[in-house]
């Protein structure tokens, strides 16, 4: 599903921004971004985020802005200044020059200060903390939409019930018009007509044009999709089923269709599964 959650936070160690965005994807693919000195954070991450989430393509992003010189102490490595001292000395020497290496100069040369180690452990403590603010805040998100598409969804499945009805209530008129039309066509072919063989063949025909079973799996589809709908749980992957399910029983109505009203039906429930196809990939 879609959605964004952003937290920040200060403390006496600086500021911890983080931002996570989710879109659709079929499985669960994780992205971690962290700053070099939080990376050891990032399988608790990972496994926070398998805990919660059971689809979508997830990034999960934190910026560290260190406060100045946040728990760190500099020393100077009075060695390395005595021996570039003596450098300085000797070559002023060599060259009959009076010129010395200012204080600054000493500073920066490479090694001359040194910082000591920060324990970044407290960092990663409240970034993880925070992580867990953002990912409710995440997840909240994910289910107001979800809750959203459920409700577009058993639209949808409503209109297909109605589709459904029309289509059985229509088959009688179908299967009796080709009955009519079969009767019609033998008669102006044939003069001594064999009832009881006329029968037999209609009754065959009237067998292969029967729609009441697939109507009976589409109306228990239905039930399936809104019972499901109504979980409290990962319902995308067994919504994708019965979407493939509902679209094969569409499919065999139209393939058994001799009249166009009963066609029409099939293509409106095929839009309808379509349209239903699409919000069930945004679920999880």
């Amino acid at each position: 599903m879609t959605a964004f959650a952003r937290h920040q936070e200060h403390g006496e160690y600086g500021e911890l921004t983080w931002e996570l965005r989710s879109v659709n994807h079929r499985y669960l693919e994780a992205t971690v971004r962290l700053p070099e000195d939080l990376r050891a954070i990032e399988p608790q991450v990972r496994e926070r985020v398998t805990a919660r989430l059971g689809r979508g393509k997830v990034e999960c992003n934190l910026r560290f802005r260190a406060a100045s010189a946040a728990g760190v102490e500099l020393s100077i490595n009075e060695r390395l200044v005595d021996q570039l001292l003596a450098a300085a000395d000797a070559m002023a020497h060599r060259l009959h020059s009076s010129h010395h290496p200012s204080i600054m100069d000493i500073l920066r040369w490479p090694g001359v200060l040194e910082g000591g180690e920060q324990d970044f452990s407290p960092i990663q403590q409240a970034a993880l903390a925070q992580f867990d603010v953002a990912l409710d805040s995440l997840v909240e998100t994910r289910e107001r939409e979800g809750q959203r598409l459920a409700e577009l969804i058993q639209q949808r499945v409503e209109a297909m019930r109605q589709q459904v009805a029309q289509a059985r209530e229509r088959m009688p008129q179908v299967l009796e018009g080709v009955r009519e039309r079969l009767r019609a066509r033998i008669q102006e072919v044939a003069e001594n007509l064999d009832s009881d063989r006329l029968e037999q063949e209609m009754a065959l025909l009237t067998q292969r044009l029967d729609v009441d079973e697939e109507m009976d799996r589409l109306r228990t589809h239905l039930d399936e999709v809104a019972r499901v709908l109504k979980q409290n749980e990962p319902v995308g992957r067994r919504l994708d089923f019965l979407m493939q399910e509902l679209n094969r029983e569409a499919n065999t109505l139209g393939s058994k269709s001799v009249d166009s009203e009963t066609t029409a039906i099939s293509v409106e429930m095929k839009v309808l599964i379509e349209q239903m196809r699409e919000q069930v990939q945004n679920i999880e």
